[in-house]
């Protein structure tokens, strides 16, 4: 399965007031594996940032002058995407942006070259109810590094949402909950370890013996029977 995990720069926060993408930053993924191939661009937007969206992302009407205009990087940008299924932090607030652009070439919706969005910011709502759920704040809950992250940068916060994402979509699939790689040490997969024979080495006389003193010193405590005796008694007979 191929995935884009997807951010934007703008020059502010609605384009129906005339605001306007200046960066695109992609990272793909394929079956939940950093494929490298990735899509950043820079574009003009043919006007000045917002002064909010400036402090924010930090890229001058200087700096964007000799970028590429939306429509010299639509064709690649809709090649690039076409049929993925795209993973976006906040998604209404990219997808309207893109949507607009797509509209102003009279092409159709953003959303009509990909086959699925997903919205990372719903999942983390539904995950964590009542907590902050920035991406700062998701990489803090899920360890993930930003501490490089001084501006927001559309190709830098791709790839925490990307690492973000795997963490908190991958629920148990290892024999441990800190397991990235799916190779063992011994060269064998994890899947090949979890099917094989699980070794039971039962406990020497000597264990058993330590284990009978200590439930008896519990028993003592407890002026009774402790818990554990109860708990492992055999069930009474109907």
């Amino acid at each position: 399965m191929r995935q884009i995990v997807l951010d934007t720069e703008t020059t502010g926060i609605n384009p129906k007031l005339g605001n306007r993408i200046i960066e695109i930053g992609c990272v793909e993924l394929h079956n939940r594996m950093l494929t490298g191939n990735n899509y950043h661009v820079y574009i003009n937007p043919e006007r000045d940032s917002e002064e909010g969206a400036l402090n924010v992302h930090g890229l001058t009407t200087e700096f964007l002058s000799d970028k590429p205009k939306f429509h010299e990087i639509v064709e690649e940008l809709r090649a690039y995407v076409a049929g993925a299924e795209v993973i976006i932090h906040n998604a209404p607030f990219d997808l309207g942006f893109l949507n607009h652009e797509f509209k102003r070439l009279n092409l159709p919706d953003f959303t009509d070259h990909v086959g699925k969005v997903i919205d990372t910011l719903v999942q983390a709502k539904e995950l964590h109810p009542g907590k902050r759920n920035s991406l700062d704040a998701l990489c803090d809950r899920y360890g993930v590094s930003n501490s490089h992250r001084k501006l927001h940068g559309a190709l830098l916060d791709a790839e925490l949402l990307a690492d973000v994402y795997l963490a908190m979509t991958r629920g148990q699939n290892s024999l441990g909950m800190d397991v990235e790689e799916e190779v063992s040490a011994g060269g064998a997969s994890l899947e090949q370890v979890a099917l094989a024979d699980i070794i039971v080495v039962p406990a020497s006389e000597a264990e058993l013996a330590a284990h009978e003193d200590t439930l008896n010193g519990l028993d003592k405590a407890v002026k009774g029977s402790c818990i554990w005796r109860a708990l492992s008694a055999p069930p009474a007979a109907a």
